[in-house]
């Protein structure tokens, strides 16, 4: 059954407006009659049959509401080093299948890629409709929040204050991701900063100790792509708290 995105929520029913609403007509070709599943990011999913297609907006009646069970129960975040080409879109799309809470595309200094102003904010815009697209193939009930680029600084005061920070560093011989692990809080949300291609500096390493209390993690003795080395890590401490597996 087909899933969209609600744009607005009724007491029995619900409508897609804008690209929600051009899907279901001009590519999917549903008509009045034909059975959907809404959500709104609230955690519940709305099954529900369609009973006006306007120009603009499209009505559905709402069948049943149920509150599945699909969720990552420990939220997870990303703040990936921004990456050339497709990666970034990679590491999105495919976090969000796997059940990650949001990515925080993150200036760094070995970064190929720069992006300020109107094309950073463009960039977002097109990562956001990949997590979205990525969220219902997957049939999630919660998007991936994807935050704008952001600078070292910016990092504390985007995630609450109770969040536990992991860098996984290529230079880290001594912990290991699956030995901290046992020593964190499930319960509380987690945050991974993944380098960039270059790998980071050690005085970015450094920097996230101080301000963030990140503890500095080894994902193993071989180097990874940052791109694997985003999804390598987010599966594994899903896989440790019982979520994957």
């Amino acid at each position: 059954m087909h899933r969209f995105k609600i744009t607005e929520l009724g007491k029995n029913a619900f409508w897609l407006r804008g690209d929600e609403r051009d899907h279901l007509v001009r590519v999917l070709r549903l008509a009045p009659g034909d059975d959907i599943v809404g959500f709104d990011n609230s955690g519940a999913e709305y099954y529900a049959t369609i009973l006006k297609i306007e120009d603009k907006s499209v009505t559905c009646r709402i069948l049943e509401t149920s509150h599945p069970d699909v969720e990552a129960n420990t939220k997870i975040y990303l703040a990936v080093g921004l990456s050339k080409g497709e990666k970034m879109e990679w590491v999105i799309q495919k976090g969000t299948e796997l059940g990650i809470s949001g990515v925080i595309p993150l200036r760094a200094k070995r970064a190929v890629m720069r992006l300020e102003g109107t094309k950073a904010l463009e960039r977002v815009k097109r990562w956001q409709k990949i997590a979205g697209e990525a969220a219902k193939q997957s049939h999630r009930v919660q998007e991936p929040q994807i935050f704008e680029v952001a600078d070292w600084s910016d990092l504390p005061k985007l995630l609450p204050a109770n969040t536990q920070w992991l860098i996984p560093y290529e230079e880290e011989k001594t912990e290991r991701l699956q030995t901290v692990l046992d020593r964190f809080d499930p319960l509380l949300p987690m945050a991974l900063i993944i380098g960039p291609e270059g790998g980071f500096e050690a005085a970015e390493v450094s920097w996230a100790q101080e301000y963030l209390g990140a503890a500095s993690v080894s994902l193993g003795p071989r180097i990874l792509r940052a791109e694997t080395a985003a999804l390598a890590a987010a599966t594994m401490v899903l896989a440790h708290y019982g979520d994957l597996g």
